[in-house]
């Protein structure tokens, strides 16, 4: 054995003893004893505390989707170079378990070279005393592998649960409502497809927590019934396992803004005494009513509704035009009120209107006396849209029951404006769940009168997001407008559209 001086190697001496160094073993460095007898870079050499670590691994990518495989059988939406992707790769690494990790990062790779490199930095103990850091890189190779959910979505057996919306009426303002507020809340996120049917939609989902998620929003914005149902698609009896196909059948109130509807006499009574014939003001998460001769209002809820429903009895389609011969206020203190009336409308003004035909002006002067609530909007020579119930066809139940003082000739729902004018000074938009879906006459003409009560209606269209239309010309000034009482929507409260599109950068 090789004797060192003290003096040479730097030997510490104190009061308790004398601590003498030793060479290594390999490369002759004076190093302080250890069982090895080795320093650490002759240590290193010889042992690899990272060689239970695999240096290159594959991670599994969805195309499709763009998700991450999470074995056994989940799969994760992670961002490149995100704290998720990283928390991935990290498990598919089973060596770290027999060393301490101290530090991780990405080293930066081409984004389309499938590969993500990520530097470790561990520690391990190599004997009893001896502990050993080590910076090393791992590769992952990302390989394409469909998801269980894109795979059914290609096997055309993509869906496990489906949501049936349908309306039985004749008009679909309601569905064009609902639609607006599915875009304005993202429901439709988790949604595989979305198709249109007669009366309604149907979307489809991959499972039933998904669905019923919808059903709670729907519950939530529109007075409807719900009606589920399973069906057994496959039964394992080894592993007692049932795969079932869910299906909810949602039935909205068949009614909708502008519709005149008959209440029963249990129903009228509930509602503080309201005239039976009453006017569908809106359809929300209830129904509001308003008697268009008191300007009285009502709401009936939804468990209301289907203990006792009732249906339209005229649809805006069957409303006549009518011109405004005279006006004249009724004031308040002229107004005839009894205990137990319910609220009465602030927006709306009672008035006693004279009008007349649109189509017999001119060649029949009877006058019809109409007690109206829109007194606040109409001067005579206006036209106005209305219901007359001397000529209607009417086959309801109740409606039959009412004594004839308390059935109305004409009642008068809303001002009327040139639809040509509006259409061509509309300058926004509004978006759809599915772009490509032929629309036909009749449903092309429900959806503008849709979006004429949408500018009639300031608290309709708090639920809908507005969009500026680039292809229209925004006006500036009202005074150049043929009719500046024509109701329209605000630049304010519209939204820019949000489009992605690839420019050229310019020589700066």
């Amino acid at each position: 054995m090789e004797y060192i001086d003290n003096a040479t190697v730097g030997a510490v001496s104190s009061a308790s003893g004398t601590v003498n160094k030793i060479l290594c073993c390999e490369c002759g460095v004076p190093i302080e004893p250890n069982a090895s007898n080795m320093c650490v870079p002759c240590l290193r050499s010889h042992v690899d505390i990272t060689e239970n670590i695999p240096k290159q691994a594959v991670i599994f990518f969805c195309r499709n989707c763009e998700r991450y495989l999470n074995p056994p059988n989940e799969w994760v939406q992670c961002s490149l170079e995100s704290k998720e992707l990283l928390s991935l790769c990290l498990k598919r690494l089973q060596g770290l378990r027999h060393v301490k990790l101290v530090d991780a990062g990405f080293v930066w790779t081409e984004p389309h070279s499938k590969r993500i490199k990520v530097k470790l930095t561990v520690h391990g103990e190599v004997m009893s005393d001896v502990v050993l850091q080590q910076v090393f890189v791992v590769e992952f190779t990302v390989n394409n592998q469909m998801c269980d959910d894109c795979h059914r979505t290609e096997a055309k057996d993509f869906w496990r649960c489906m949501v049936q919306v349908r309306q039985k009426a004749v008009n679909r303002k309601t569905l064009f409502y609902l639609e607006q507020m599915i875009l304005k809340h993202k429901a439709h996120e988790n949604t595989l497809g979305i198709k249109p049917n007669t009366g309604g939609l149907d979307f489809f989902y991959a499972t039933d927590a998904h669905a019923r998620k919808m059903v709670d929003f729907l519950q939530a914005v529109l007075p409807v019934k719900v009606t589920n149902s399973k069906k057994l698609i496959s039964h394992d009896i080894h592993s007692n396992s049932y795969n079932y196909k869910y299906s909810y059948a949602i039935d909205i109130v068949p009614v909708s803004k502008g519709s005149l509807v008959c209440l029963s006499k249990r129903l009228m009574q509930q509602m503080g005494h309201i005239s039976p014939i009453c006017l569908v003001s809106k359809v929300a998460n209830s129904i509001h009513l308003i008697d268009p001769q008191t300007a009285q209002l009502a709401e009936v809820q939804n468990m209301a509704f289907w203990k006792t429903p009732f249906e339209a009895v005229c649809n805006p389609k069957q409303m006549i035009e009518f011109v405004v011969m005279d006006v004249e206020i009724i004031r308040e203190s002229q107004r005839k009120t009894f205990p137990g009336q319910g609220p009465v409308s602030q927006r709306h003004s009672l008035a006693d209107v004279w009008v007349v035909k649109a189509s017999e002006l001119g060649i029949n002067d009877n006058t019809i006396h109409v007690k109206s609530h829109l007194g606040n909007l109409l001067k005579p020579g206006d036209s106005v849209l209305g219901y007359d119930l001397r000529e209607a066809n009417i086959n309801n139940a109740d409606f039959e029951k009412l004594k004839a003082d308390l059935v109305p000739d004409v009642l008068l729902i809303k001002k009327s404006y040139d639809k040509t004018v509006r259409k061509q000074n509309r300058n926004w938009k509004l978006k759809h769940l599915n772009e490509d879906v032929a629309v036909d006459t009749d449903i092309e003409n429900e959806y503008n009168e849709f979006l004429e009560d949408l500018e009639e209606d300031p608290e309709l269209r708090q639920n809908v997001n507005i969009f500026k239309d680039k292809n229209k010309q925004i006006p500036v000034d009202t005074n150049d407008m043929d009719d500046p009482s024509v109701p329209r929507i605000t630049l304010e409260e519209m939204l820019d559209d949000l489009v992605l599109e690839d420019e050229e950068m310019g020589d700066v």
